[in-house]
């Protein structure tokens, strides 16, 4: 999104070159990033921060329809829109930091790390929503250590080593390319 200086090469989103253009920009053009360290504001509810994806966006999204479809797609979050964000569980913020992404209703949605330090039975919760969310037409893009978990989610798998792609596929081609796998993709 824009917050470390590029190497070289370049990423195109929408038929434009995203390297010269600011992270408000990005976002303008409908990419929404969800950081590994989840970034929910100290002081503000959950319904707060949710209130913080609709004000980035500029757009003419209704804020009750847009909360009440969030609640919708996340429960947990609609028992707690009143608790104060940084007091949910950390599978809980992931989820806020996720409906934050998603309550602007972007084209793609960059996911860093999403299941790091998540309890279990909440990645598995997570990987519903995801596949509900990939069956919905949203795009996701997850870069993920937890392999297995992420290739059983995706429809395409791009291993990128040293900044290089060194291999893409089909996600059920990677998950049963055991050589590959052991090669790029071993922590």
């Amino acid at each position: 999104m824009g917050l470390m200086p590029k190497a070289e090469g370049r990423v195109r989103f929408a038929g434009q070159d995203l390297l010269p253009l600011p992270a408000h920009r990005r976002f303008h053009l409908g990419l929404a990033y969800v950081p590994e360290e989840r970034r929910i504001v100290p002081g503000l509810s959950v319904r707060e921060n949710l209130r913080l994806g609709l004000v980035a966006a500029k757009a003419d999204i209704d804020e009750r329809a847009a909360i009440a479809e969030i609640a919708e797609t996340f429960p947990r979050l609609r028992e707690r829109l009143d608790q104060e964000g940084v007091t949910l569980s950390g599978g809980e913020q992931q989820m806020l930091a996720i409906a934050r992404a998603l309550i602007a209703r972007p084209r793609m949605v960059l996911l860093d790390e999403p299941s790091e330090g998540i309890m279990p039975v909440l990645v598995e919760e997570m990987g519903v929503l995801f596949r509900r969310l990939r069956d919905q037409g949203k795009t996701l893009l997850l870069v993920e250590q937890n392999v297995e978990w992420a290739l059983r989610l995706a429809d395409r798998a791009v291993i990128i080593d040293q900044g290089e792609v060194v291999h893409e596929s089909s996600a059920a081609a990677l998950l049963a390319d055991k050589d590959i796998q052991d090669r790029y993709c071993a922590v």
